[in-house]
């Protein structure tokens, strides 16, 4: 999860794809240049032997706007060794 988020802090697109997996994997991910990404808190993660759920809240600004907040809870599947983003459910809307 911290290496996805680091990822998006970077612009790091083809990291997040190759770090999603196949079955919801979109064909390009479309990042906003303007998009600054202020901070990440990790709220619960839970990890079983090749599933695990991370929820967190992800602090951003785009251009000058107020900040705001994505508060998601993702799902992963490890194959072989590496996880990998399978999807997530936004929270607190």
């Amino acid at each position: 999860m911290r290496s996805r988020y680091a990822a998006f802090v970077l612009g790091l697109e083809r990291y997040l794809l190759e770090t999603w997996h196949h079955s919801t994997r979109p064909r390009s991910i479309a990042l906003d240049p303007h998009q600054k990404w202020l901070g990440l808190t990790i709220v619960e993660s839970v990890q079983a032997a090749d599933t695990a759920e991370v929820e967190f809240i992800a602090r951003f600004r785009i251009g000058g706007a107020s900040a705001a907040r994505l508060h998601e809870r993702s799902r992963f599947i490890r194959v072989g060794t590496q996880w990998l983003y399978v999807d997530g459910e936004i929270r607190g809307r």
